[in-house]
C-alpha cells in the first residue's frame, strides 16, 4: 500500500503558476504509476496527468497539455505537478493518486486527501 499527502494548493490569479507536491509513504513507491486528477465544483473527477513508474512516460489531458508538467522523484517518494498559465477553469480540488496500472482514466487505487487550487480571473 501507499499513503499520499498533497500540498501546494492555493489562490492564484489567472496566468499565474503553482507547483503541487505529493509525498508518499510506503516502501514500494517506485512500483506505482502516479497521476493527478481534479474535481471542479459541480463536476466529475477529471484526469489531468499521469507518469509511469520510471518517470520516462507521461500523459496529459488535452486541456492542460503545454501548461502542466508532471514529474516524480522516486528517491524522495514525491510526485509533482507544475502548473503554469493557469485559467479560472483550472479551479478544482487536485488529488494525487497511485495505481499499479498506468492509465489515463480516473480509475486509480490509492488517493490523497486533495488540495484546493483556485484561479481568480
Amino acid at each position: 500500500q501507499v499513503q499520499l499527502v498533497e500540498s501546494g494548493g492555493g489562490l492564484v490569479q489567472a496566468g499565474g503558476s503553482l507547483r503541487l507536491s505529493c509525498a508518499a509513504s510506503g516502501r514500494t513507491f517506485s512500483f506505482y504509476a502516479l497521476a493527478w486528477i481534479r474535481q471542479g465544483p459541480g463536476k466529475e473527477r477529471e484526469f489531468v496527468a499521469a507518469i509511469n513508474r520510471s518517470g520516462g512516460t507521461t500523459y496529459y489531458a488535452d486541456s492542460v497539455k503545454g501548461r502542466f508538467t508532471i514529474s516524480r522523484d522516486n528517491a524522495k517518494k514525491t510526485v509533482f505537478l507544475q502548473m503554469s498559465s493557469l485559467k479560472p477553469e483550472d479551479t478544482a480540488v487536485y488529488y494525487c493518486a497511485a495505481s499499479i496500472v498506468f492509465t489515463t482514466t480516473p480509475e486509480y487505487d490509492y488517493w490523497g486527501q486533495g488540495t484546493q487550487v483556485t484561479v481568480s480571473s
